[in-house]
């Protein structure tokens, strides 16, 4: 079994749909393989993918590549994935299967207090961040995360937002008529996602226009 680390935090439809969009992307990345596969919710929320068959151990692989796992056994200096749970003038907490704190000295993105580089970053709530497990040293971002975010402020601007799928928020943005003003729509996690804006396209007034449509959390992240 692999639990996913992105999170189910929706109820109702939206529960539904993210859970079928979920089987449809493990499907797409196991089909070719000799497995069979069930996918189930936690109660806190992570989906776990149990998987049988000759190919078992490759297509573990590639969900854990693909979407991190959660394990509750760390290695100290070794990366892993929590989604982001809050943040307070003392850093962030991720949610790794139990809250890892990354202290604020330890996010490695420059100036400003934990919240401000959320906002300036585009971090939404539940967002997946890597992490480097600490022992004696506090626990930090992963250097292939920071670089990953900085790359964000030297684009052509995005629009970041959680509690949707990747479908439903590109159905958003065409149905707000600007189809035609971005790149494409990047998935994130299972309900967080970012979308790639064009050069000419201004990201806060995307996110202005999108905003009445949807029930979620919008963070632009402008170059």
């Amino acid at each position: 079994m692999v639990v996913l680390a992105t999170k189910v935090y929706v109820l109702g439809e939206g529960r539904r749909r993210a859970m079928d969009s979920l089987e449809s992307l493990v499907e797409n990345e196991l089909g070719e393989l000799e497995v069979e596969f069930t996918v189930g919710l936690r109660d806190d929320g992570f989906p776990s993918v149990t998987v049988t068959g000759e190919d078992a151990p490759v297509a573990r692989n590639l969900l854990e590549a693909e979407w991190g796992a959660i394990t509750p056994h760390r290695t100290s200096g070794e990366t892993y994935v929590g989604t982001l749970e809050s943040w307070d003038d003392d850093g962030f907490v991720l949610d790794a299967g139990e809250p890892v704190r990354i202290p604020a000295d330890e996010l490695g993105l420059g100036q400003g207090t934990p919240a401000q580089i959320r906002t300036r970053f585009g971090l939404v709530q539940h967002m997946p961040l890597r992490f480097v497990e600490g022992d004696e040293e506090p626990n930090r971002l992963a250097d292939e995360e920071r670089d990953h975010l900085y790359e964000w402020t030297r684009g052509t601007g995005r629009v970041n937002a959680n509690s949707i799928t990747r479908a439903q928020l590109r159905a958003t943005v065409n149905r707000a008529g600007h189809a035609d003003d971005i790149i494409t729509v990047e998935r994130l996690g299972l309900l967080e996602s970012s979308i790639i804006c064009k050069d000419n396209t201004d990201a806060p007034g995307l996110l202005a226009d999108i905003g009445p449509y949807l029930e979620a959390e919008l963070l632009a992240v402008v170059p």
